[in-house]
């Protein structure tokens, strides 16, 4: 089988080395991919469940952007809403009307929705979800989990990261996933100064395995905000229409007040969103938040025709269908080459590690060694399955992975 090389890639970062800070910064850093020689770093088209690196190399992507895709690259129903309405126009003096459709397109699907507020980023919306709830009850400390990711805004980055100092971090509190006798303990040592809980639907951190709620988690995490107080905030950028078109509190029988919405919602367009409920309405129209591009019209037409392919499709269970028949395949394939493959979170999108080297040096160069032969894996962040992958993309894949299991056994041995 074929092994890809990446001239073209490499010389193309040498040149952003001199004029980007670090090349290419953030969360497409090819600083986590190990070993880095042996991925893409830029792309030059995508279409469907792939894409095609500036040395021609294909692969079936199995980040999807980092979520964003959904529906797959260039989905053509997303595709011509967006271009529709750049013709009408896009970013004006005055909102469009599509503003208000998606508003209510988004109160008819999400199941705690009575309003929506519209950003760009999955950071702007859970910072806007922070100061609505210190608006709402007039307090100021924060609850988090440790290790959850809710964006770089300074009070959500990790205490003692380049840029961060000790008064970002002054109002928040964290505790361990799962642990409700842990967030019990910190509100009854803060009476009536905690603002928010804010959590994902289900802990999904990097370099580490996904974690479901425990039994009546969110059951008892939603009766102890309430008793106190507290807003319950769902960060739903990643998982949101994923798990369930209704928002993934439903997929797992709760109430939030607040849900937190990006990346899935218009298949790779820039836009994000708050929805809450009408208790906290008046308390985010007292927030004064606002961006330059926040009312642009082009990411709003394209989330409304996104959200209705997705429920026409019935995404959540074709992902989650897709994902087990894949996981499945891969899980045998391990075995059959002596080796275990741990799969955790949702199958939609799965955390997967290589249990045999607590080092990580095994699993990381399986996933190059996968992505060297056409199908994008990493090691270190969940992936995402998109209603774009087909059989025969499982099927490819199935292939690469078992010639990669070849690979690494004879290295490391089983």
């Amino acid at each position: 089988m074929k092994t890809y090389t990446y001239k073209k890639s490499v010389a193309l970062f040498k040149r952003a080395a001199k004029v980007i800070p670090c090349g290419i910064y953030g969360h497409l850093s090819p600083a986590p991919l190990v070993p880095a020689t042996d991925y893409p770093f830029y792309a030059s088209r995508a279409r469907g469940s792939r894409f095609w690196d500036v040395d021609g190399n294909e692969f079936i992507d199995y980040m999807c952007a980092y979520g964003p895709m959904v529906l797959g690259y260039n989905n053509p129903k997303v595709d011509a809403a967006a271009m529709k309405q750049l013709k009408s126009g896009n970013c004006i003096t005055s909102p469009a009307p599509v503003m208000v459709e998606l508003a209510e397109y988004l109160v008819d699907t999400l199941s705690i929705a009575d309003w929506a507020f519209f950003a760009k980023n999955g950071g702007d919306v859970t910072s806007y979800a922070l100061m609505t709830a210190r608006a709402a009850t007039g307090r100021k400390k924060v609850i988090l989990v440790r290790g959850g990711y809710h964006g770089v805004a300074p009070w959500a980055q990790a205490p003692g990261h380049p840029g961060i100092i000790d008064e970002d971090q002054a109002t928040i509190l964290r505790v361990e996933w799962n642990d409700f006798e842990g967030l019990e303990r910190l509100v009854n040592a803060h009476p009536g100064e905690i603002a928010a809980f804010m959590a994902t639907p289900y802990h999904h951190p990097t370099f580490a395995d996904s974690e479901l709620p425990a039994p009546g988690y969110w059951n008892r995490v939603e009766a102890l905000c309430k008793k106190n107080g507290i807003v319950l905030i769902i960060d739903d950028v990643r998982c949101g229409f994923r798990l369930d078109m209704r928002g993934s509190n439903e997929y797992f029988g709760f109430k939030p007040d607040l849900a937190c919405y990006c990346k899935a919602i218009a298949n790779g367009y820039p836009i994000s969103a708050l929805v809450g409920t009408e208790a906290l309405k008046t308390a985010a129209a007292r927030v004064f938040y606002t961006g330059s591009y926040w009312f642009s019209a082009v990411p709003m037409a394209a989330a409304i025709a996104s959200l209705k392919e997705l429920r026409r499709l019935k995404a959540p269970e074709l992902m989650i269908a897709r994902g087990k028949k894949l996981l499945n395949g891969l899980v045998e394939i391990a075995r059959s080459h002596g080796y275990t493959l741990r799969v955790s979170g949702v199958p939609s999108m799965p955390s997967v590690y290589i249990t045999d080297d607590e080092s990580l040096m095994l699993h990381q160069d399986w996933c190059a060694e996968c992505t060297k032969r056409g199908v994008f894996f990493t090691s270190h962040h969940n992936w995402f399955i998109s209603t774009a992958h087909t059989d025969a993309d499982i099927k490819k894949t199935w292939n690469v992975v078992d010639e990669a299991f070849r690979v690494v056994k004879k290295k490391y041995g089983a």
